[in-house]
C-alpha cells in the first residue's frame, strides 16, 4: 500500500457512516459569526465523475498559494464514492512555468485545450495576458467556484468579474487593491470572501482554508474536517471567514518598528519621505509616490 492509498484509507475509516453533515443553506458565509453559526451554501458534486479543478499558473506563481489548495483537494476521500472527489490539473498559456523559489512546472494544459473546470484556483502570479483574462471570464460562466488566493485577487480583478463586489487579498495589498480597483469593496480582516461563484482568500495559507470551505460546500463539514485532520492542519479559518481580524487595522509605524506607511509591510530604509517633521518609510517606490501625492491620507494622526 503506497502513501496515498494509506492516507485515503485512513480518511475513509475516519468518516462516519452517516456521511457528510448538511447544514441549512444561505447565500454566503456570515462575517463575524461564531463557528457554529457559519452558514453553508451547498454545491452539488457530479454523481458519476470527479470535479475538475483548474490551477491557473504563470511566471512567479507563489507555490503555497496553489500547492496548499492542491493538497486539500487531492486528499479528499468520500466513502463509497466510485470516483476521486476532485480531478486536478494546471493550466497556462505557455510552458514551462518558473514559480516562486525557482520551482519549474510544466502545465498539464494550455488555455487553448484545457478541460472545462468547475473550480478555478488563481494564486499570486504575474499579471494575466488578455487571452488568459478572456479564458477566466469564459470559464467562470460555468464554474461552481472561481477562487483567488493572496494577490491572485489582482488577476481576478483584472477580468472585471469582481467589479462592484466584495473581495479580499493579502493584508499587505489591501491598499493597492482598493486604489487599483476602486469599484471593489475590499474586506480587511477576512480569511476569505464569497460572492456568488467568486471567492477570494487572504494571503498564502488562507488558500487552504478557502479550499476546505469549498470541500465543505460540496461534501459537508465532516468531509472537510477529516481532510484537515488528514493533513494535520490545525487552522480553523475555514470555519470562520472573519478570522483574519488582526489585519483589520493598518499597522502603525513606530520609532522602534518602522514599516511601509502605505501598506504596513516591511520597509526599505532607502525609500523615505519627510512630512510635518516626521520620517516615513516605504516598501516599494510606487508606495512612496502614492504617499507623496497624498500624505495626509497615510500620515500618523
Amino acid at each position: 500500500m503506497n502513501r496515498r492509498q494509506l492516507l485515503q484509507r485512513s480518511a475513509a475509516l475516519g468518516l462516519t457512516a452517516a456521511g457528510a453533515l448538511a447544514l441549512p443553506g444561505a447565500a454566503a458565509s456570515t462575517f463575524g459569526a461564531a463557528q457554529e453559526t457559519v452558514l453553508l451554501n451547498p454545491l452539488t458534486p457530479p454523481a458519476n465523475a470527479s470535479i475538475p479543478v483548474a490551477f491557473l499558473i504563470s511566471k512567479g506563481a507563489v507555490v503555497i498559494d496553489f500547492c496548499g489548495p492542491w493538497e486539500v483537494f487531492e486528499r479528499v476521500s468520500i466513502p463509497n464514492r466510485k470516483h476521486d472527489a476532485f480531478r486536478l490539473y494546471t493550466v497556462e498559456s505557455a510552458a514551462p512555468v518558473v514559480a516562486s523559489g525557482g520551482l519549474k512546472i510544466v502545465p498539464n494544459y494550455t488555455i487553448a485545450n484545457a478541460p472545462a473546470p468547475k473550480v478555478i484556483v488563481i494564486p499570486a502570479q504575474s499579471p494575466a495576458s488578455d487571452a488568459t483574462k478572456t479564458w477566466i471570464r469564459n470559464a467562470t460562466k460555468n464554474t461552481d467556484v472561481t477562487m483567488s488566493v493572496c494577490t491572485g485577487a489582482f488577476v481576478l480583478a483584472s477580468t472585471g468579474l469582481l467589479s462592484g463586489k466584495a473581495a479580499t487579498t493579502h493584508h499587505g495589498a489591501y491598499v493597492d487593491l482598493a486604489m487599483q480597483y476602486p469599484d471593489i469593496h475590499v474586506q480587511r480582516g477576512a480569511r476569505f470572501v464569497e460572492t456568488g461563484n467568486l471567492a477570494t482568500a487572504g494571503g498564502l495559507t488562507s488558500g487552504m482554508d478557502l479550499a476546505l470551505r469549498v470541500v465543505e460546500r460540496y461534501f459537508g463539514r465532516d468531509a472537510a474536517s477529516e481532510t484537515a485532520s488528514l493533513l494535520e492542519y490545525q487552522g480553523q479559518g475555514w470555519l470562520n471567514p472573519s478570522s483574519n481580524a488582526e489585519y483589520v487595522k493598518p499597522i502603525q509605524q513606530t520609532a522602534g518598528h518602522p514599516v511601509c506607511a502605505v501598506c504596513g509591510m516591511r520597509m526599505n530604509p532607502s525609500l523615505s519621505s519627510s512630512y510635518k517633521g516626521r520620517t516615513y518609510y516605504f516598501c516599494v517606490r510606487e508606495h512612496k509616490q502614492i504617499f507623496d501625492g497624498s500624505p495626509d491620507q497615510f500620515a500618523a494622526k
